[in-house]
């Protein structure tokens, strides 16, 4: 089964948008400043606007993560962590409680 927005991903307009956006940066994370390999859509591409150009396409939209900080954004929207922990800026699951 093909992911939502997989055609975007394909397409030679999107590897010039990613490798454009990546040069903008300097090719920095914009959250830790490593190295990014990660452009980010900040709204996600979903059923409802895979069609909608400022979204899959919007430099707006767009940030570039390193693959810590990316996988750190995904994980704290799909995978909530029990209250006292958390994930540092690697990704990395830390105890956050204070004794």
């Amino acid at each position: 089964m093909e992911r939502i927005g997989q055609k975007i991903y394909d397409s030679s307009s999107w590897r010039k948008l990613r490798q454009a956006y990546m040069a903008s940066q300097h090719g920095l994370c914009e959250r830790c400043g490593y190295p990014g390999d990660v452009v980010h859509h900040i709204e996600p591409i979903t059923a409802d606007n895979v069609n909608d150009p400022f979204v899959t396409f919007g430099w707006d939209n767009l940030e570039l993560l390193c693959h810590a900080c990316h996988n750190q954004e995904h994980n704290k929207i799909h995978l909530p962590v029990r209250d006292g922990f958390s994930f540092d800026k690697f990704g990395n699951l830390i105890e956050t409680r204070e004794f």
